[in-house]
C-alpha cells in the first residue's frame, strides 16, 4: 500500500496538461478564520439557492472528512481526480478500494449548508471540548498546519477515507491513499452543471475575486462560460497560499470568541471543500503511469545489484524487463544462446573487470556487448564509447539503437567522418551512448581526458579488436586504449573479435580476463572444389534464398554478375518483378537520370554488384533492397565482410584472392562468417572455387590458426608512436622521459617489445622520438638539475604541436599544412570556393592520384580569371598543363604534388557547383566510387583542419569560412535538403523522397508516423521507416537538451562570483 502513495506523489510532479480540468489541492485549515461580512453571505446564499434548483434529484452520497491528528481543528477535505463534474469517487470508512460512487452525483446531497449537517455538529462538540485546554489547543493547532501544509507539498494530491473521528492511525492512512483511481476528462461538458451547490460557491467568489487569481479566466465572460476554465496554478503555491492563510486564521483564533470560533470553521469548512476546484490536476494513462513505476523500481534494483556484486540479478541480466521487451519487438530476439548467457553472468563481467570475447562471426557477439552497454546507461549511469571500424557500421548501429534511446531515456550520439563535437555535451540527467569510428574515438577520448572527464566513461566497447594489428588504424586504436587504461581506473574495457590470436598479449595489455566459444547457429561449413558449376551453385539457393559471391577485383564482381544472369532462366524475372522496377527507378532518381548499365541488366534478375565503385547512396539503396529480399545475389569485394549485416544461407568464394593478394585467414573467417547469421538464418554454407595450383595453400589456409595480431604503434612512426607522445605531453598524462618510458611499457608495443624490437631498445626509440618532434617545433625541452648527478628532462607541448593533436593532423604533413594555410593568408581568394578547397584537400589522397591530362586541361581553360589567380597563386600555369597535355617536354620545375593536389581540388569543386556524382564522375572519368570517397575525405579532412585553426590565432580567418565548407562538403546537396540529411541512414535520394513529400525538416520526420511513410516514400521498409523516425527523434532529443543546458548554465550563478562567496562566508 505504501508504494500507492509513492505513486501518488510522483505522479502529480508530471508537468500540468492544458485541458480544462479542475483538480484536488490538499486544505488544512485551523480552528478559525475570519468572519465574512453580511452581503458576501447573502450573495453565497443566493447562488446556493441557485444551485439547489439544478442539482435537484441527484442522490446523495454521504462524505465525511477524516481527522489527521488528535487535535479537531485539523481536517483535510478533498475532492479526486479532474473529471467533468469537478468530483472523483469519494471513499467511504470501509477504505478507497472497497466502494466508488459514480463522480455525477452530488456529494452532499440534500446538504447544501453547512448549520445542517451532523459532521459539523460532531465538529462543535468536539471543539467546545477542546476549547477547556486552551494550551493543548495552541499546541495542536499549530502542529496540525505545519504538518498538514508540509504533507501538502510533499504528495501534492491527497484523498482521506472516512476513519475514526477522533483518533488517527497513519498506517489507515496511507492504506487508504494508495486506492486512487483516475478520471479522465472528457473536454467540451459544462463542468459546472450537475456540480454542488457547496462547491459552485467558489465560482462566484472566484469571478469576485479576478484580480487575485488571474484576470485571464474571468475578463469579458460570462459566468457561465468561465466553467470551462481552470486556473493555471502550481500544486505547491496552492499550498502556500493555503498556508499563509492558515496562520493568519491561526493568530486570529486565539483572540476570537466562541461564537466566532464556532462560525469560522463553518465558514473554514465550507471554503475548504469549495477550494478543492482550485488547482489543475494532470491527467495521464493509468497504465502508463504503472508502467513507469514498475520501470523505476526494476531500475532501482539493477542498480543494487550491480552495487552489490551479488548474484542476484534483475529481471534481464540486471536490467529492466522492458529492455527484453524492446529486444524481442525491434529485433525478434526472444532467448539468447547458452554461450551469451554464460557470458554475461561471468565473475569478471559482474565486477566490472576488463574482458576480451571471442566467437566464430554471426555468434551473435554484438548482443552481449549491447546488453553490457544498456547495463552501463541506466544502472550504473554512465556514459559509454563504442569504437567500431567503418563509418556504415557506425550508421547502421546508430539507427539500431536510437529506438533503445528513445524508449529508455539515454542519448545514442555519432562520431563519424565530420560529426561529433568535441568536448561532448556535458549531459546533467540522461547519459550518452557514444559510436565513433577508431579515429573519432581517439579525439573524443583526447577531449575527455583533457577536459578532466574521462571518468565519467564508465565503459568502452571495441568490436573487430584484431585490427589493433592493422596499420595506422591499429596504432590510434592502441593509443586510445592504452590513454584510458592509463587514466581512468573505473573505465571497464569490453573487445570482442571473430578472428583473435595472441590473445595472452591482448589479455596483458588490457588486464583483461578472456572468453571464447566455437558456437555457431547452424552446421558446418560446406567445401566443395569444383570450379566450373558456379551457376548451378547460385541457383540451387537463389530466388527464394540469399547468396553472396565473393570476387576478388571490382571489375571482377561485375563481370561475375553479368555471366550469372546470362544463364538464369526467365522465371527469375518474375520473382517480385514489381519491387525490382522499384528498385531501378530509384537507383535512376538518385542517380539524377543516371544508371550503371550492368545493375539495369542484372537487377531484373535479384542480382547487382556491391564494391567501392558504388556511391552511398546506391549502395545503401541495393542494401536495403538485399535485406527485404528483393535483390538475392550480391557479387561483391572482401570489403562487404568487414562491413555492414548482410547475411546469406551460401557464401561462395569466386577464387581465394584478395586482388593479387592470397587470402589470409582473418579475412576467409570474415568472409565465411556471413553465412547463416545469428537470429536471422538457422543454416549456412560456404563454397570455396579455387584451381590446382592453389590446393595446397587453401589447405593451410583452412586448417592452420589464425595469424598473430601484432602492434603497429612503431611501424606507423608518424601516425603512431609520435602522435602517442605529443597527445601524452599535450594532454598532460606524461610530461618528463621518464615517465612517458613508463607509459609505453603498458603499452601493446610495450608488451611485445621482445618481439618487435631486434635492433634498438625501447628506451632509444622513446629518447629518439622525442627528440624528433622537438625538431620539429612540435615539443620543447626544458632540462631540471635536481643535482649534479641527476637531470630530468620535461617537456611542453608548442601551439603547432597543439594544433596538431587537437586536429588530429598526421605528423609528417603538419607542417606542410601549416605552411600552406599561412601562404594562403597572402593572397587568400574569396570570390569562389576553390582557394578554400584545395587548403582543405587531404594530402594523403595526392600520392594516388593520376590526372588525366586532357581533362585537366580543358577544365583548367574554363576556369574564370578569379580561379586563375588561385592556380597562380600556387604556382601551377595553364602553360605548364597544356604541354603535360601535349606530351612535351618540361624544364621548369613544378611541385608534383601541388599539381596533383589542385586536381583533386578541381574533383571538388565541381563536385560542389553540380552535386550530382554521376556527372563529375563522367567529367573527369574517374569512377563515382572514387568520387565519394573522394568527398568524404575532404569532409573528414576539412573538419580536422577546422580544429588546427582553432587553437592558431593567426589563422583565425578560416574559423568562419571552414565551418560552412565543412558542411557543404559533408552533406554536398542543396541547402534545403541538409536538415534531413542530419539523420542517420538519410542520404540525399532519401532525402529528396521525404522532402517531396512534405517532410522539410527535424521535426516533421521526429513526428512523423512510421506507417505513413511507408505509403508516402517508394521502397521503404517498415523497419527503415522507424528507424529513421528514431533517429530523428533522438537527434532532436539531443539539441533540445543541449539547449536548455546551455539555459541553465546561463542563468546559474558563478561558483567564483565575489557575492556568493562574501555570503557564504557571512552563514559560516
Amino acid at each position: 500500500m505504501d508504494e500507492g502513495g509513492s505513486r501518488i506523489r510522483r505522479r502529480v510532479s508530471l508537468p500540468k496538461r492544458k485541458r480544462p480540468s479542475v483538480g484536488c489541492v490538499f486544505v488544512a485549515p485551523t480552528a478559525a478564520k475570519l468572519e465574512r461580512g453580511d452581503e458576501e453571505k447573502k450573495e453565497e446564499e443566493m447562488v446556493a439557492e441557485n444551485r439547489r434548483r439544478k442539482t435537484a434529484g441527484v442522490i446523495p452520497v454521504e462524505v465525511q472528512p477524516c481527522l489527521l491528528s488528535d487535535s479537531p481543528d485539523c481536517l483535510v477535505l478533498g475532492s479526486g481526480d479532474t473529471n467533468p463534474d469537478l468530483l472523483r469517487h469519494m471513499p467511504t470508512d470501509r477504505g478507497m478500494g472497497d466502494q466508488h460512487n459514480d463522480s455525477e452525483e452530488d456529494m452532499f446531497g440534500d446538504y447544501d449548508s453547512f448549520t445542517e449537517n451532523s459532521f459539523i455538529a460532531q465538529a462543535d462538540d468536539l471543539e467546545q471540548k477542546y476549547m477547556q485546554l486552551p494550551e493543548h489547543q495552541k499546541h495542536a493547532t499549530d502542529f496540525a498546519t505545519e504538518n498538514l501544509c508540509s504533507e501538502s507539498i510533499k504528495n501534492k494530491l491527497s484523498v482521506t477515507p472516512i476513519g475514526n473521528l477522533t483518533e488517527l492511525q497513519t498506517d489507515e492512512h496511507t492504506e487508504n491513499q494508495s486506492g486512487c483511481e483516475d478520471v479522465t476528462v472528457e473536454p467540451g461538458a459544462d463542468l459546472l452543471y450537475d456540480v454542488p451547490s457547496s462547491q459552485a460557491m467558489y465560482f462566484e467568489n472566484l469571478r469576485n475575486s479576478s484580480n487575485d487569481l488571474g484576470d485571464q479566466f474571468m475578463k469579458k465572460r460570462d459566468w457561465k462560460s468561465s466553467s470551462h476554465n481552470t486556473v493555471n496554478e502550481k500544486l505547491p503555491h496552492n499550498c502556500i497560499e493555503q498556508r499563509q492563510q492558515n496562520d493568519e486564521s491561526s493568530s486570529k483564533v486565539r483572540t476570537s470568541s466562541d461564537m466566532n470560533r464556532r462560525t469560522s470553521i463553518k465558514d473554514h469548512l465550507k471554503s475548504a471543500m469549495t477550494g478543492n476546484a482550485k488547482a489543475q490536476t494532470p491527467v495521464f494513462s493509468r497504465s502508463k503511469q504503472l508502467k513507469e513505476t514498475l520501470l523505476s523500481k526494476e531500475i532501482n534494483v539493477a542498480k543494487k545489484t550491480i552495487e552489490s556484486s551479488s548474484n542476484d540479478l534483475g529481471p534481464f541480466y540486471s536490467l529492466p524487463s522492458k529492455v527484453r521487451d524492446l529486444y524481442v519487438q525491434l529485433k525478434g530476439i526472444e532467448k539468447l544462446y547458452e554461450w551469451q548467457h554464460t557470458c554475461l553472468t561471468l565473475k569478471s563481467v559482474q565486477e566490472r573487470k576488463n574482458l576480451i570475447y571471442s566467437l566464430p562471426t554471426s555468434g551473435g557477439k554484438t548482443l552481449v556487448a549491447e546488453i553490457l552497454m544498456l547495463q552501463e546507461l541506466l544502472c550504473s549511469r554512465k556514459d559509454v564509447l563504442m569504437i567500431l571500424p567503418y563509418v556504415a557500421i557506425v550508421q547502421e548501429k546508430i539507427s539500431g539503437l536510437s529506438s533503445f534511446g528513445i524508449e529508455l531515456g539515454f542519448f545514442v550520439e555519432e562520431y563519424a567522418g565530420s560529426k561529433g563535437r568535441f568536448p561532448p555535451t556535458k549531459r546533467r540527467e540522461k547519459k550518452s551512448l557514444y559510436i565513433a569510428t577508431i579515429e573519432k574515438g581517439h579525439s573524443l577520448v583526447n577531449s575527455l581526458i583533457e577536459t578532466g572527464r574521462i571518468d565519467s566513461l564508465g565503459l568502452v566497447v571495441v568490436d573487430e579488436l584484431h585490427m589493433i594489428g592493422e596499420g595506422s588504424r591499429g596504432a590510434i586504436l592502441e593509443m586510445t586504449l592504452a590513454k584510458i587504461l592509463y587514466t581512468s581506473k573505473t573505465t571497464q574495457i569490453i573487445g570482442m573479435s571473430a578472428t583473435l590470436n595472441s590473445v595472452e598479449d591482448l589479455q596483458k595489455f588490457l588486464q583483461a580476463e578472456y572468453y571464447t566459444s566455437q558456437f555457431r547457429p547452424y552446421s558446418d561449413t560446406l567445401k566443395k572444389m569444383d570450379p566450373d558449376h558456379l551457376v548451378a551453385l547460385v541457383t540451387e539457393v537463389i530466388p527464394n534464398y540469399s547468396c553472396l559471391v565473393f570476387c576478388p577485383s571490382k571489375k571482377n564482381c561485375e563481370n561475375v554478375a553479368e555471366m550469372i544472369c546470362k544463364f538464369l532462366s526467365k522465371e527469375y524475372l518474375k520473382h517480385k518483378e514489381k519491387e525490382k522496377c522499384e528498385v531501378i527507378k530509384n537507383l535512376k532518381n538518385i542517380g539524377s537520370g543516371n544508371l550503371c548499365p550492368v545493375l539495369k541488366r542484372t537487377i531484373p534478375f535479384g542480382v547487382a554488384y556491391h564494391h567501392s565503385g558504388l556511391t552511398s547512396d546506391e549502395r545503401k539503396l541495393l542494401e536495403e533492397a538485399y535485406s527485404t529480399g528483393v535483390l538475392c545475389l550480391f557479387t561483391c569485394t572482401s570489403t562487404l565482410a568487414a562491413g555492414v549485416n548482410l547475411p546469406a544461407r551460401r557464401v561462395i568464394l569466386r577464387a581465394p584472392y584478395v586482388a593479387m593478394e592470397f587470402l589470409k585467414r582473418n579475412q576467409y573467417k570474415q568472409m565465411i562468417g556471413r553465412a547463416g547469421r545469428a537470429g536471422i538464418d538457422t543454416i549456412g554454407e560456404s563454397i570455396l572455387i579455387l584451381q590446382e595450383k592453389d590446393k595446397q595453400q587453401v589447405l593451410e589456409l583452412i586448417t592452420r590458426p589464425l595469424e598473430n595480431c601484432y602492434s603497429h604503434l612503431f611501424q606507423e612512426f608518424t601516425k603512431g608512436i609520435q602522435t602517442l607522445f605529443l597527445s601524452l605531453i599535450g594532454l598532460k598524462i606524461a610530461t618528463n622521459l621518464d615517465d612517458i618510458y613508463h607509459f609505453m611499457n603498458g603499452t601493446f608495443f610495450g608488451v611485445q617489445q621482445k618481439i618487435l624490437l631486434k635492433e634498438k631498445s625501447l628506451w632509444e626509440i622513446t629518447v629518439e622520438s622525442l627528440r624528433y618532434l622537438t625538431e620539429k617545433g612540435l615539443l620543447q625541452k626544458d632540462t631540471i638539475y635536481k643535482s649534479e648527478e641527476e637531470v630530468q628532462h620535461n617537456f611542453h607541448i608548442t601551439k603547432l604541436g597543439r594544433a596538431s593533436f587537437k586536429g588530429t593532423i598526421d605528423l609528417a604533413y603538419c607542417d606542410i599544412l601549416y605552411r600552406d594555410l599561412k601562404k594562403g593568408l597572402e593572397g587568400l581568394v574569396l570570390e569562389s570556393l576553390l582557394h578554400l578547397i584545395y587548403l582543405t584537400t587531404p594530402y594523403d589522397l595526392v600520392s594516388q592520384c593520376n590526372p588525366d591530362w586532357m581533362i585537366y586541361f580543358r577544365q583548367f581553360s574554363q576556369l574564370s580569371p578569379a580561379e586563375q589567380n588561385v592556380a597562380a597563386i600556387l604556382g601551377v600555369s595553364e602553360s605548364f598543363i597544356g604541354k603535360k597535355a601535349s606530351g612535351q617536354a618540361i624544364r621548369k620545375k613544378v611541385d608534383k604534388d601541388v599539381v596533383n593536389r589542385l586536381y583533386l581540388s578541381f574533383v571538388l569543386y565541381s563536385l560542389l557547383k553540380e552535386t550530382n556524382i554521376w556527372t563529375v564522375s563522367e567529367k573527369f572519368n574517374m569512377p563515382r566510387g572514387y568520387v565519394q570517397n573522394l568527398l568524404t575525405g575532404a569532409a573528414s579532412f576539412s573538419s580536422c583542419v577546422l580544429h588546427f585553426c582553432e587553437e592558431l590565432e593567426e589563422f583565425w580567418v578560416y574559423r568562419a569560412l571552414l565551418v560552412e565548407l565543412t558542411k557543404k562538403l559533408t552533406y554536398c546537396v542543396k541547402a534545403e535538403l541538409i536538415p534531413l540529411m542530419e539523420v542517420t541512414g538519410v542520404l540525399e535520394g532519401r532525402a529528396k523522397q521525404l522532402y517531396s513529400a512534405g517532410y522539410k525538416s527535424l521535426t516533421h520526420l521526429a513526428n512523423a508516423n512510421p506507417e505513413v511513410l511507408i505509403r508516402t516514400i517508394d521502397h521503404l521498409s517498415r523497419r527503415q521507416a522507424k528507424q529513421i523516425v528514431s533517429s530523428a527523434k533522438m537527434l532532436l532529443h539531443e539539441k533540445a537538451e543541449a539547449l536548455q543546458e546551455e539555459v541553465e548554465e546561463l542563468l546559474r550563478l558563478p561558483s567564483d562570483f565575489p557575492g556568493a562567496v562574501a555570503s557564504s562566508t557571512d552563514e559560516a
